[in-house]
């Protein structure tokens, strides 16, 4: 199996990019930590893992606390004596979150604390324990936002993920002699619940969709897809990169959709 015998954490499991990656990792050998502030939902993605025959631990942490994501590094070590495999994918989007005029300072300062304070604390605490188990892999979720800009506005969101992009490379070449390397998944528009409620009428969905060459939002198990390659020996030779999985957005210029755009 791709992960045998390696520790997983995983931030964000309860739904989303989150669980997919928890039940893709746990199938390729890998012991989870699920990581969320949803009990209910981290709770059956441990559950998830069970039935089929995996071994996954939950631990209740808000990302955005210096205590919550020393002590679930701590606890991963622990349980399964080791953490090899970082995934610092808890991240959220606000509805009230729009262009730097309208959105407000505390839509703004919460979007941070979680999305890119929370992936720098996970590093903080979860990079030691690298260090301790001889090396691994850490990955980010960051977005394609963090690239382009959005057609949609999201003033927050989008310089958090530029942030979390801008972070992990400079991790990456950090820790590039330690046998860690750092990447950033930047997916593309998805079909998970976060954005969805987002995007809540289907003129927001149909704007976002125009600029995806293949036509459909993502799905999160593709990101995991992504995700388990990353984290496995498959990419050793790669690190610091922006991972785009997005339909080809980010190659697009001119989409099937828009034949005259400019």
């Amino acid at each position: 199996m791709r992960l045998s015998d390696r520790v997983a954490l995983i931030t964000g499991a309860a739904s989303g990019i989150g669980r997919a990656a928890a039940l893709l990792f746990a199938e390729n050998g890998a012991a989870v930590v699920a990581v969320d502030v949803d009990d209910t939902g981290g709770e059956e993605t441990v559950a998830l893992i069970y039935q089929q025959g995996g071994h996954a631990s939950y631990f209740h942490a808000d990302v955005a606390s210096s205590d919550g994501s020393q002590q679930m590094v701590e606890h991963a070590e622990k349980k399964f004596g080791k953490l090899q495999i970082l995934f610092n994918n808890a991240g959220i989007m606000l509805g009230e979150d729009a262009d730097a005029i309208t959105t407000e300072e505390a839509i703004w300062d919460r979007t941070m604390e979680v999305n890119l304070k929370g992936v720098f604390l996970g590093c903080k605490y979860g990079i030691p324990a690298l260090q301790r188990a001889g090396g691994g892999s850490v990955i980010n979720t960051a977005s394609f936002v963090a690239i382009l800009g959005a057609a949609t506005p999201q003033i927050a969101y989008t310089a958090s993920k530029g942030g979390v992009l801008a972070m992990t490379r400079e991790l990456a070449i950090i820790h590039a002699r330690q046998n860690i390397r750092v990447n950033a998944l930047c997916p593309g528009p998805l079909k998970t619940k976060m954005l969805m409620d987002y995007l809540d009428t289907e003129e927001k969905r149909q704007r976002r969709l125009v600029h995806v060459p293949m036509g459909r939002f993502g799905e999160a198990h593709e990101m995991a897809q992504a995700a388990l390659f990353l984290a496995s020996d498959e990419s050793s030779y790669i690190t610091g990169a922006d991972f785009s999985v997005d339909g080809g957005l980010t190659a697009a210029y001119v989409t099937p959709d828009e034949p005259t755009a400019l």
